[in-house]
């Protein structure tokens, strides 16, 4: 039995700066299978941090009873570094303010990384050639030094996570339904997952274009599996993004049911051996990602929404009137937007000021739209 909280210090990238990175390890260290958990990746998302401090009790119980059949690194708050970052009492915690990147962007292409160091190596087992890979993959990480104490904390969650069967990295939307984005590959495997969180919405992409945090090890194993045909790589991670509402959803009582039904889904995946509970309906169906239109202003203007979350809309039909607040209709005219796409509204913007080219809602559907190519994500 194992609980354990560690604490690293990320030595700062100014005089005397040090950030203290804490993170929960726990269960047997011979188990069979890993279960990565990290939230607030975006460090002002934290409804999955709520989800996670809802969960440790419980697994916390599980593990003194024996019952945990796989080993947890558990990141409530995986990103310390954007907690500080504060500006006029406001939280820019999806930004790192040094650079301008996105937190969850730009993370390493681990296939480029271990490509020259895997040649030749591959056998017809399966198993060894995971474990390979796994270990290859771990050398790499630990022959790295860090530039920055971003690139610090980058390693040391790919060191936990990098070997893990399921990685499961909590976020939230704006103002939004819980859906989950995850790879194609992976479903219908990730059906049950998407059924215990009660998902509106779980939408797949091979490559989103950022190289978010999701993608990491699907890109890995992917790109592996093609660049050596013929030898087994399977698809040896479950990795998914699992958004839980939006910005201002961080509740006790959403928090306690969701981590209710993630220990179900836990459970009934025999990751522990205790009971599941009641198992939910099943949630909808997948459908790529290509095929939810990002609703974005050509103008600014102050939002007043038409449609509520949830909403099924046809295309050609106004979602929201965008007020004019300058030019000579100032705060008289209004402009209506239109769903580009049939489907239902997955998402809508908290905040009512849109600025020219702001995202103001996502609209679900199922046909891939054209104009839906490259870089799918919104920064």
């Amino acid at each position: 039995m194992s609980f354990e909280l560690k604490t690293v210090a990320l030595q700062g990238d100014t005089p005397g700066a040090t950030t203290s990175f804490s993170y929960y390890v726990i269960g047997p260290e011979n188990a069979p299978e890993k279960v990565h958990l990290q939230a607030a990746l975006h460090a002002d998302e934290q409804p999955g941090t709520m989800v996670l401090h809802h969960l440790l009790p419980r697994l916390q119980r599980a593990d003194e009873l024996g019952l945990l059949r796989a080993r947890f690194t558990v990141m409530p708050m995986v990103n310390p570094l954007g907690m500080a970052n504060l500006s006029f009492r406001h939280h820019i915690g999806r930004y790192d303010p040094n650079s301008g990147v996105n937190y969850n962007r730009r993370w390493p292409d681990l296939f480029t990384a271990v490509r020259q160091q895997l040649a030749g190596r591959l056998k017809e087992d399966e198993a060894f050639n995971v474990a390979l890979i796994r270990r290859t993959v771990a050398n790499w990480i630990d022959a790295q030094q860090p530039r920055s104490a971003a690139e610090q904390l980058r390693l040391l969650v790919l060191r936990e996570a990098h070997d893990a069967e399921f990685v499961l990295d909590l976020h939230c939307d704006d103002d939004s339904l819980l859906h989950i984005f995850t790879s194609p590959e992976l479903m219908p495997e990730l059906q049950d997952l998407a059924d215990w969180m009660g998902a509106a919405a779980t939408l797949t992409a091979a490559d989103s274009g950022g190289g978010s945090f999701d993608e990491v090890l699907p890109q890995l194993y992917r790109k592996i599996a093609a660049t050596n045909p013929g030898k087994p790589v399977p698809m040896a991670s479950a990795t998914a993004t699992l958004e839980y509402r939006g910005q201002a959803d961080t509740f006790d009582q959403f928090g306690a049911d969701d981590a209710r039904r993630l220990y179900g889904f836990l459970c009934e995946r025999n990751l522990i051996d205790d009971e599941p509970g009641s198992r939910p309906g099943r949630a909808a169906e997948a459908t790529p990602f290509e095929a939810t239109e990002v609703v974005r202003v050509d103008r600014p203007g102050m939002l007043a929404y038409r449609v509520e979350l949830g909403e099924r809309v046809r295309k050609g039909q106004p979602i929201a009137d965008l007020i004019a607040l300058d030019g000579p209709e100032a705060f008289m005219a209004r402009t209506p937007i239109l769903a580009g796409t049939d489907g239902f509204i997955l998402s809508r913007a908290a905040r009512k000021y849109a600025p020219r080219g702001a995202n103001i809602a996502k609209i679900v559907g199922t046909v891939p739209l054209p104009s839906r190519k490259g870089y799918l994500l919104e920064d």
